[in-house]
């Protein structure tokens, strides 16, 4: 039967359980954070800033780690920096009991490690962008983007009840050294199975190469030159402004969802556990079905509509939904309103990187550095974030995310996409 299935979608899946494994552990510390406050009386604030030492690396190391996935290749690239995540997600419970006396050398050491989580994190978009570009042919790359946020959004979402519950029973750095050894083992199963190159894999045949690059020669848009114009493009750079305000919706619940869940709600920390499941668990099932409108839409309308209806409509029910959740009442319902929130900025996630890829054509993972560059900069207000949740709270700070949204819905008027307003195959 596996036979059955194409190599191309056989790849995406061992990549979207490499990408669910990537939010598995880059983001454990999000749910630990109550824990470490706790037990260090960090204040949000002091919390922002070992939230914002990945955040910083990750973004200053975006465009490199284009670059690097493009000279290295996905296979060996991804690979090696999946089994680094699972060394430093270790060296996260590891290192603060190496300067545990102080609360100063606690944020020391988790600091330090996390700006090395940063860094090897920053590669895994652009790579995979790039090589879902190679992999799958024009027209059909917005579901496969979708499916590894599937991934990303899974695993972000198993981090509540798991997590938790590791805490609960055996500490939260006894958690990091249990959740270790995936981010090994995912490393090493990619690395066996991937290859740059859909020729370069033993069991493709020529039907499937065939449908990989039907309509990658007739009349393509035009492309940058090399990875230098890629990362200078017109589009990507109006793309990479507005996924930034996207972006800033993301990372208030990538960061301080379950935060926000303990200390503004009033929940337990189990039972915030299992509600943390839910916006993420529904980002899984609105980034698949915003890939499979997205790629509808570019064969019957072309790419650059495909994209801008589907990002902007997107857009436009983030900042209303926000605003709605944010403000309600019961927590339940409030949960409710914001876990369709976080679905619909995943909706309109894919979008970017299918407007990319159609940008950049073959240095889509250079130029995905760009787009990604731009998308992590919110994470860098991280301290804002937490020094506003201190001064004014919860409501206003959040809140503050439908703007950012309806600007980033506007933004996309002005891309262009030259070449792609027609139908694709």
């Amino acid at each position: 039967m596996l036979r059955a299935i194409p190599v191309r979608w056989r790849a995406l899946f061992v990549l979207f359980v490499v990408s669910f494994v990537n939010y598995f552990l880059r983001n454990a510390l999000s749910v630990a954070v109550p824990s470490i406050q706790h037990e260090f009386s960090y204040t949000n604030q002091e919390i922002g800033w070992i939230l914002n030492a990945f955040n910083m690396s990750y973004t200053l190391m975006m465009i490199p780690g284009g670059i690097f996935g493009e000279r290295y290749g996905p296979r060996l690239a991804l690979g090696g920096i999946a089994v680094a995540w699972g060394v430093l997600t270790w060296l996260t419970g590891f290192v603060p009991g190496l300067m545990a006396a102080s609360a100063t050398g606690a944020m020391v050491s988790l600091i330090s490690v996390r700006l090395v989580v940063g860094a090897t994190n920053s590669p895994i978009f652009p790579i995979t962008t790039g090589f879902i570009e190679s992999w799958f042919p024009p027209g059909r790359w917005a579901l496969p983007n979708a499916l590894t946020s599937s991934g990303l959004s899974l695993g972000q979402a198993a981090l509540g009840p798991i997590v938790t519950w590791l805490i609960i029973h055996y500490g939260w750095r006894e958690a990091f050294y249990a959740l270790a050894p995936t981010g090994v083992i995912a490393g090493l199963w990619w690395y066996w199975y991937a290859r740059d190159k859909p020729s370069q894999h033993r069991s493709i045949t020529a039907g499937e190469l065939a449908f990989i690059d039907a309509g990658r020669s007739a009349k393509p848009p035009p492309q940058p030159v090399n990875w230098r114009a890629a990362l200078m493009h017109r589009d990507i750079l109006i793309l990479a402004v507005s996924y930034f305000c996207l972006n800033y919706v993301f990372y208030i619940f990538s960061q301080w969802l379950f935060t926000y869940l303990v200390n503004s709600r009033g929940l337990s920390m189990l039972e915030s556990g299992w509600l943390y499941v839910l916006p993420f668990a529904t980002g899984a099932v609105l980034t698949a079905i915003g890939g499979g409108v997205c790629d509808s839409l570019c064969r019957r309308l072309g790419g650059l509509r495909g994209c801008r209806i589907t990002a902007m409509s997107g857009l436009v029910l983030v900042a209303i939904l926000l605003s709605a959740g944010v403000f309600a009442t019961d927590p339940y319902v409030a949960v409710g309103l914001l876990s369709l929130c976080f679905g619909f900025t995943l909706f309109a996630d894919t979008c970017y990187w299918a407007a990319t890829t159609y940008a950049s054509g073959e240095h889509t993972a250079s130029a995905c550095g760009m787009l990604n560059f731009g998308g992590t900069m919110p994470g860098l207000l991280a301290p804002l974030v937490g020094f506003a949740i201190d001064r004014v709270g919860w409501v206003p700070t959040i809140a503050s995310g439908s703007v950012f949204a309806l600007v980033g819905a506007s933004l996309w008027l002005f891309v262009r996409l030259e070449g792609t307003g027609g139908k694709t195959r």
